[in-house]
């Protein structure tokens, strides 16, 4: 069974893509909005989507380490590859400017919760930096909330906690090669 995103209000349409031919333009019609739009079966010329089967947990798209999204509720897991910066993570809604979204339906994750900052230090190693952007719920790093003015250093592995969601930061495995 596969699912599509309504374009006009995210409603999800699911369907078995096993009775259509590769190739084959589908019409929907979105039971919450009225929407019509196609699709067309097959591979993707886009680059896949955060949402694979099994997602990677050492993905390393742009060099800078990953997100690793563990929905506590209903145990789904994302992967989120992070860029020099800031990264806002925050949960995902149509229009929301946030670099890092993710889909969730834990209420506790705001839509502009936190910000890991990647960075390096004066030896040209990668470092990241938490700090929490006044969120409604707290960010948790070993059960300790972080305070909206306060940055914490985190290394790979580490375990944080926005709302009911738990998100571990997997480091670069190749600090100094990426300048």
């Amino acid at each position: 069974m596969k699912r599509v995103r309504c374009p006009k209000c995210d409603h999800y349409i699911i369907f078995d893509e096993t009775q259509y031919a590769e190739g084959q333009s589908l019409v929907f019609q979105c039971d919450a909005c009225g929407k019509q739009f196609g699709i067309r079966i097959g591979t993707s010329k886009l680059k896949a989507t955060q949402k694979e089967d099994r997602p990677d947990e050492q993905a390393n798209e742009g060099g800078c380490g990953s997100l690793v999204i563990i929905e506590n509720v209903f145990h789904y897991k994302q992967v989120i590859p992070l860029r020099m910066g800031d990264n806002v993570v925050g949960r995902y809604q149509k229009g929301n400017p946030v670099n890092c979204s993710f889909e969730t339906v834990d209420p506790s994750v705001d839509l502009n919760h936190c910000t890991v900052n990647v960075s390096r230090n004066k030896r040209g190693e990668l470092t990241y930096t938490l700090r929490d952007n006044n969120s409604n719920t707290g960010t948790f790093v070993d059960n300790v909330e972080i305070s909206p003015r306060e940055r914490r250093l985190i290394t790979d592995g580490t375990l944080f906690t926005i709302g009911a969601t738990s998100i571990i930061l997997r480091a670069s495995g190749n600090d100094n090669n990426d300048r």
